[in-house]
């Protein structure tokens, strides 16, 4: 059965109305009803706060990355471990093709329903997974095929046997391996992006977010416990910390936002897919025009451009009577 939160509610009232004409033929009455769903669904998502958008990126119907291999790859088979340890169930691989050019696709994947969650670690990834995914993304570079990066985790994994195995290490080693991987690659936030378990397979020559995605150095609940001790202020830690796709744009810190259908890719899987396929082949497209030289050049720029920043005229003001101050009382 579909899960609503509780801005839907309205939503599955409709919904219930258009099944139960459905049963009753009543087609002039789904006509009208259909209607009045897309005109409750244009008001709702045209107003959707940031702790909505985070509420939509964790909803349990949103597809994982599973589900977009299904639904946008073809004759695709699947790569496993690490050659080291073991291989991470949160971390999935698989080599095949988008459209008529060959990719590997690089993936967190959550599970649904509790035995699922669990086989999955709840999408946190180990050292292994992390080492896994760099293991499949050196495999691609070796046979010059492009790579697909689908990010979907609240966060690397912190238990003991984690921190033993070296996680942070691990996690490391990947930022800077696949900052000089030498084919193009191309990441998507499908979900949630939660802190370093993200950035682990988040550096790409394109860094994309669907609409109703969220990619944050911390989640909001750690946000709120830290600065406010209160798990009430989870909604204005969610605000403060700007971590929606609209927000990530105007700063500069991903390239580009795919669209979601207006109900949001929960609701409609195949169209979202699509939407991603579509993105994932005109982002290759151009990469694929450039030489290696121009691509890691490329790549080396944007990389080096986060954390750039301008000076205010104000701090340029203050500097300014700061060196004339100095310099009267050497005179």
């Amino acid at each position: 059965m579909a899960t609503y939160l509780d801005f839907e509610q309205k939503f599955k009232s409709i919904q219930d109305s258009i099944d139960s004409a459905k049963l009753r033929n009543d087609i002039p009455a789904v006509e009208i009803l259909n209607e009045e769903l897309d005109r409750e669904v244009e008001k709702v998502f045209s107003n959707l706060t940031p702790y909505q958008k985070l509420q939509l990126a964790r909803h349990p119907d949103r597809p994982y990355a599973l589900d977009y291999v299904r639904l946008i790859m073809r004759d695709y088979y699947e790569l496993h471990g690490d050659r080291h340890f073991a291989d991470d169930k949160s971390i999935v691989a698989f080599i095949g093709y988008i459209g008529d050019q060959r990719f590997v696709v690089i993936g967190e994947q959550k599970g649904r329903g509790t035995k699922k969650k669990i086989y999955r670690n709840f999408g946190m990834p180990h050292p292994e997974g992390y080492r896994k995914a760099l293991r499949v993304a050196k495999l691609a570079e070796k046979f010059g095929i492009p790579i697909l990066f689908l990010i979907d985790t609240p966060g690397a994994y912190p238990g003991i046997g984690a921190e033993e195995r070296n996680q942070s290490e691990a996690i490391a080693r990947n930022l800077y391996e696949l900052s000089k991987i030498s084919v193009p690659t191309i990441a998507v936030v499908i979900g949630e992006g939660g802190s370093g378990g993200a950035l682990a397979i988040g550096v790409a020559d394109k860094l994309a977010m669907m609409r109703y995605s969220v990619f944050s150095v911390i989640s909001p609940e750690g946000c709120a416990a830290i600065l406010w001790k209160d798990p009430k202020m989870v909604e204005t830690a969610t605000k403060a910390l700007k971590i929606t796709a609209e927000d990530l744009k105007e700063l500069g810190l991903i390239d580009d936002i795919i669209e979601e259908p207006k109900i949001g890719a929960h609701r409609e899987k195949e169209k979202t897919a699509k939407l991603l396929k579509n993105y994932v082949l005109e982002k290759y497209s151009e990469l694929s025009k450039l030489s290696k030289e121009e691509l890691l050049n490329q790549r080396y720029q944007k990389i080096v451009s986060y954390g750039a920043f301008e000076e205010t005229t104000a701090n340029m003001l203050d500097e300014f009577e700061k060196r004339i101050e100095d310099k009267n009382e050497t005179e």
